[in-house]
């Protein structure tokens, strides 16, 4: 998996690394994760790269390595395109040239956000240099890969010391009694990222490929979302202050609905077990991992 010791990284390991051979790719930061073997990666020289892949042999090379900031994207848009587009076709031509299973992790930034759960068949219509970037990783890893799964999603989940999510955004400043000011005019539909990495796995079994949006079942605003987060976890909400994107003052514009629709993912996964959910049942799988000291784990899982 490149981008390995990002949130995403940690995450999925964790999630599969019972039922897979795990290996985090490195970059700048070390690693120390139960069940993962780290290999450093460097992917902006494609001989480096190919010797890392015919050194480990992997059978899927998940691609989540990226520039995700939005405000740094808009800032230097020249930087967003060689990390998010460039180096997404160098992986996909190394898959390619060994015939390797591939997944390419986009994002839920596509649309204009003028309608709630866009499908794959919506023509994208990005507004910000990060989304320009994705769209176009999309459309050279389809070209260069194109029996590749293309995974538009938005997920959430323990971070560790160097990235947060919006989830520990929430609970670390209600336990430490801030008050959070919350978009309730932005929304979207996040999935817990152990239940994205389950997912995933499920839609390689069954030979999926192409663009699928893996996201959960329910389209709600930032601001619901941390008051829900908030009850599920027994912390009190009145903390949480709606707020309006356009008070925001943010570098780049957002799309104000980046809600997908996972009738596809759903269709493909009906007669495997394997169920996408909605913030409940997240939150109680992520209050779980709290529990069972995943939480503590993760968060010491990546060294400087």
């Amino acid at each position: 998996m490149t981008g390995g010791t990002g949130l995403l990284g940690v995450n999925w390991a964790a999630a599969m690394r019972d039922e897979h051979d795990v290996w985090l790719g490195t970059h700048r930061r070390g690693l120390r994760l139960r069940g993962a073997r780290a290999a450093a990666l460097t992917l902006e020289s494609a001989p480096a790269l190919a010797r890392a892949l015919d050194d480990i042999r992997p059978d899927v090379i998940v691609h989540a390595a990226g520039l995700s900031n939005v405000d740094d994207c808009e800032r230097s848009p020249e930087a967003a395109r060689r990390i998010n587009a460039d180096l997404a076709a160098a992986v996909a031509s190394a898959a390619a040239e060994r015939g390797l299973k591939l997944v390419h992790l986009s994002t839920d930034h596509l649309f204009a956000g003028d309608r709630p759960f866009r499908t794959e068949q919506d023509a994208p219509a990005p507004v910000n240099a990060y989304a320009r970037s994705k769209l176009e990783g999309e459309q050279r890893v389809a070209e260069r890969c194109p029996q590749a799964l293309i995974v538009r999603t938005n997920f959430f989940g323990w971070g560790h010391a160097f990235r947060k999510s919006i989830s520990d955004w929430v609970l670390e400043g209600l336990r430490a009694q801030q008050r959070l000011r919350m978009f309730n005019d932005v929304f979207f539909t996040p999935i817990l990222a152990a239940r994205l990495a389950r997912a995933v796995h499920a839609l390689l079994a069954a030979g999926a490929s192409g663009i699928v949006h893996v996201c959960g079942d329910e389209r709600v605003s930032k601001h619901e979302f941390a008051v829900r987060l908030a009850a599920a976890f027994g912390l009190p909400a009145a903390g949480i202050e709606g707020g309006k994107y356009a008070d925001a003052g943010l570098a780049a514009p957002r799309p104000r609905d980046m809600s997908l629709s996972n009738a596809r993912v759903r269709g493909i996964l009906g007669g495997t077990g394997v169920t996408l959910g909605g913030l409940d049942e997240f939150f109680a799988e992520l209050r779980d991992q709290e529990t069972n000291g995943l939480r503590n784990e993760l968060q010491q899982a990546v060294t400087e």
